[in-house]
């Protein structure tokens, strides 16, 4: 392949489309981000066919609408409506703990404590409380999780007697699909004696719109311009006189800070730290470079990659009907858990001895109903990220995105390539190598993700990169180089042949604007024309006299011979004019009935002597092949003229043989385009060799060959066989040249094979 040289236009051009590739995607407008996902989501599903590790002991408890109905039907040996008191769930742990499970984590909300719930009877008798019970069994089982949002906080009946809190929260992208959650997020837990002011209502403060100054504490009043001022001192500890004036109890210390900030990790997380064994009060977060670390027991480490807000993509491949997740829907298990209770120990399973349960709503039309978009599907079970979260820490396989750095070398990357073969190539080819290396990226963006996780952008590299680069760059080509090909073409089109005006459109240098270059120069005058002119005139001129034609029949015959005496020049001009192209050469010009051609330019031809001469033998051989067909129709002719004379015209002249005389000299000369655009280009060369060979072909005589010593010492280079059978004339000396000037002749009458 030849490789072009790059331009400075076309190389701004790429430079400047890959800037503002780069500058859009510094400024991340949310539409390509939406394109973006959209690949992702894809990506995400087409992973789904592939196998990948997963937690093998995660297991899903569901609260289906079966499981509404055997609780309100009274099959299960209580009846309740659609809001189960707590005791529902506290027998469930009750079950769940029986069987062996590792940890339980509710993905259910627990609000405020519900006194009007029916109270539960104990084995010996007692009534306790529908909220009691659960927290009990919480107690006893000591591996529960309870969700938390920042909107809902479980009471601390519930919370205290919990193993951990599990954040919740779903935060779905613009396009409302569920996609990344939050690694964990700070909730604050303000003093119980600042809970009381907001529970005030004259007071009327709201803590989430504190305000924190240097030195106090700020608490806007709901509806007026007024708000309370707490002095705090440089660790927002205040005084509990402030509050409580001398009442203060003895022994309880005058300062108390204001509020804890308490880290809350998502669901997934704690469930997994569990199997783990990971310290997750000790985790280190580090956001400015992307990643959360978790160590535990055993030299176990985990790292989180999560952006600058703390979050990460969840990796969605363990779905509700994955082979891996053990699922059970909670009338199972709350009807095992009665049967216990009755003594009925025989049959019982324990299907969920050593797993991480995850209990949820599957439920449908009600609100219990847990549902919404992924990237799997447009409505399925949200509840389903926990365990995802789970077994991605479980196993250390976390989507990775790639970082911003990567994404701008990749589009920099890209658009250079892309650049590269829209310049090099031809305008099809390039598009079809830019389609091939956009599909092979994309292979590329689809083989990581499934198989590594790793997620590699496809929006701009393709879209702002490869394909902005390629059009840019095409329609540069249309509407400049094209033009410029276009000027050429026109120029060199009748001059020279196709494959030569082809290969000039290939060409970056032409050197039309004037070089001095190695030429090998040819002229071929018409022998004989002069004299048929002149004779064909005179039998014109005489018929007149003859005939006595008047002014308009007399201008007629005039215009008829000249017509004619052009068709045969032009006839000749043809034959010598086709050779020259059939072997690359450049027709420079017409000279009256003398034809004036070049090799070595615009095209280098390291063989243009050889090229010049093999030419000049195929245009006297087409010079002999006309003149036999010209000589074998003067009998028809005659036939002709008999009855032109018989209709009072004038005859036409015998045809005539001419003949072809040849100069050729090779040596450097000026080459370039003469004239101006707005009147007559002519690329054309001139100089002494120019000169030396029009001289030459002055001397060669009709029906001959000549060549100079420097034409003749290139055909020993590159012909040798042809060489050899030139004949070395006496030195001539020519009009212009001191010394006298070795000269060949090159036969041309006996077979060569060239």
């Amino acid at each position: 392949m030849k490789f072009k040289p790059f331009k400075r236009a076309p190389v701004i051009l790429a430079i400047f489309v890959l800037a503002l590739v780069c500058g859009a995607r510094l400024f991340h407008p949310d539409f390509f981000e939406r394109l973006e996902r959209i690949t992702y989501d894809l990506r995400a599903r087409t992973a789904l066919h592939f196998p990948a590790p997963a937690a093998t002991n995660l297991a899903f408890v569901s609260m289906e609408d079966s499981s509404i109905g055997a609780v309100k039907n009274g099959a299960l040996g209580y009846k309740f409506g659609l809001y189960w008191p707590r005791q529902v769930y506290g027998r469930l742990i009750e079950e769940l703990s029986a069987q062996g499970a590792q940890t339980i984590a509710f993905d259910v909300l627990f609000g405020e404590l519900r006194n009007d719930h029916p109270p539960v009877q104990m084995g010996d008798g007692r009534l306790i409380e529908s909220d009691d019970f659960f927290a009990l069994q919480e107690r006893r089982a000591g591996n529960v999780i309870i969700a938390i949002t920042p909107e809902l906080r479980p009471p601390d009946l519930f919370a205290t007697n919990a193993l951990a809190l599990g954040g919740i929260s779903t935060d779905k992208d613009s396009d409302g699909t569920l996609r990344r959650v939050e690694a964990f997020h700070v909730y604050r837990n303000w003093h119980p004696l600042f809970k009381k002011i907001e529970a005030t209502p004259e007071l009327a403060v709201d803590l989430t719109n504190a305000i924190f100054a240097p030195g106090k504490i700020i608490l806007p009043q709901t509806g007026t311009t007024n708000a309370i001022t707490v002095p705090v001192d440089a660790e927002n500890n205040f005084e509990l006189a402030d509050f409580v004036g001398d009442r203060l109890p003895p022994g309880v210390a005058p300062k108390a800070r204001a509020f804890t900030d308490e880290r809350i990790w998502h669901m997934g997380i704690v469930l997994a730290a569990q199997e783990l064994k990971l310290d997750l009060a000790r985790a280190e977060i580090d956001l400015p470079h992307g990643r959360i670390i978790l160590r535990g027991a055993n030299g176990v480490e985990r790292v989180i990659p999560v952006d600058s807000s703390g979050y990460f993509y969840i990796d969605w491949r363990l779905t509700p009907r994955d082979a891996h997740l053990l699922r059970a829907p909670v009338e199972n298990l709350l009807l095992q858990d009665r049967r216990r209770l009755l003594g009925q120990t025989n049959d019982l399973r324990d299907d969920f001895r050593g797993k991480l349960v995850v209990v949820g709503s599957t439920a449908q039309g009600n609100d219990l109903t847990d549902r919404g978009a992924t990237p799997l599907e447009k409505d399925t079970f949200l509840v389903s990220k926990h365990w995802n979260v789970a077994s991605s820490v479980i196993t250390g396989q976390f989507i990775r995105r790639a970082s911003l750095p990567v994404e701008l070398a990749l589009i920099i990357f890209l658009g250079a390539l892309t650049a590269y073969l829209t310049w090099q190539l031809r305008a099809f080819s390039a598009t079809g190598g830019t389609l091939l290396l956009m599909l092979g990226y994309v292979a590329l963006a689809f083989f990581a993700f499934t198989q590594f996780h790793y997620w590699l952008p496809l929006v701009f590299p393709i879209v702002g990169a490869m394909l902005v680069e390629h059009v840019s760059l095409v329609t540069y080509r249309v509407v400049f180089e094209e033009r410029e090909q276009r000027r050429v073409k026109s120029v060199f089109s009748r001059i020279v042949s196709p494959d030569v005006v082809n290969e000039l459109l290939r060409a970056e240098k032409l050197s039309l604007g004037g070089a001095r270059s190695e030429v090998t120069v040819f002229f071929a005058d018409v022998r004989g024309f002069t004299t048929f002119t002149d004779e064909t005139q005179e039998r014109v001129a005489e018929f007149v006299r003859t005939h006595q034609l008047d002014a308009e029949a007399v201008e007629k015959c005039f215009d008829e011979s000249a017509r004619e005496t052009l068709e045969t020049v032009n006839l000749y001009l043809s034959a010598v004019a086709d050779a020259v192209k059939n072997h690359g050469g450049t027709l420079d010009k017409y000279i009256g009935d003398c034809v004036m051609a070049f090799w070595n330019a615009p095209v280098a031809n390291e063989k243009h002597a050889l090229a010049c001469v093999r030419a000049a033998i195929e245009s006297q051989r087409a010079i002999h092949g006309l003149n036999t067909k010209r000589l074998a129709e003067n009998a028809s002719r005659e036939i002709e003229n008999s009855a032109r004379q018989s209709a009072g015209l004038p005859p036409k002249p015998p045809l005539t043989a001419l003949q072809l005389g040849t100069g050729i000299n090779t040596g450097l000369a000026t080459v370039g385009l003469m004239g101006s655009d707005a009147h007559i280009l002519n690329y054309t060369v001139f100089g002494r060799e120019v000169n030396l060979a029009s001289r030459l072909e002055g001397v060669s005589g009709s029906g001959r060959i000549i060549i100079s010593d420097t034409t003749y010492n290139h055909l020993l280079r590159h012909d040798s066989a042809l060489a050899s059978t030139c004949i070395e004339m006496f030195p001539v000396t020519v009009k212009g040249i001191r010394a006298a000037v070795r000269i060949y002749e090159v036969p041309w009458q006996q077979t060569n094979s060239f």
